[in-house]
């Protein structure tokens, strides 16, 4: 007995029509110049936002300390924002190191807040923790207030020679930022 097929014509009769993998290929036609076109907008927006070559020019700076005198600082910036650049005296080493670090608000020592073997370079970012103003005490007869440091005159905040708070309504030591020493005499800040 012979078995007759139907089928469509211009159609083998090898060929068996599957609908599913016809509407696979609808979508995947359909979806492809979408997708690639959503791709095609997000890839600059993103782009965008990465920092530009000047905020990156920013976001290190380079410190000559060679016309740094013990006992003298310097203001540069950095990101926008002072950085406070000392070179303490022994005396002021000493007068840190003598301070009980249990007695400190934020409690740190020098060796903490500097580099081991540079403990007379203080690089601090020249910004009060409490409201963001810009102490006093990096310069020759700058009021320094009680404790050596530095003095901030909006609020009374009163840091020590290692830039600790310690009176005043400052929360946080003044920060120190991420830094290395290049050479003996130059350190690259961010």
């Amino acid at each position: 007995m012979a078995t007759d097929t139907v089928s469509n014509p211009g159609e083998s009769p090898d060929h068996v029509s599957d609908p599913r993998r016809r509407d696979f290929l609808n979508i995947a036609a359909v979806a492809f110049p979408a997708v690639g076109g959503g791709v095609a907008v997000l890839v600059p927006l993103i782009n965008q936002m990465s920092p530009s070559a000047d905020v990156l020019a920013q976001s290190t700076t380079e410190i000559d300390l060679t016309k740094i005198q013990p006992g003298q600082g310097v203001i540069t910036s950095f990101r926008k924002q002072p950085l406070f650049v000392r070179n303490l005296t022994p005396k002021e080493i000493a007068e840190a190191d003598a301070v009980p670090v249990g007695s400190l608000r934020d409690p740190e020592t020098l060796e903490q807040r500097t580099k081991d073997g540079k403990k007379n370079w203080l690089i601090t970012l020249g910004v009060c923790t409490h409201l963001g103003c810009i102490p006093l005490g990096i310069n020759e007869g700058d009021n320094r207030g009680k404790f050596g440091g530095y003095f901030c005159p909006c609020h009374g905040s009163q840091y020590d020679t290692a830039a600790r708070i310690r009176q005043g309504p400052a929360p946080k030591n003044l920060a120190v930022p991420d830094y290395k020493f290049t050479s003996p005499t130059t350190v690259l800040v961010g």
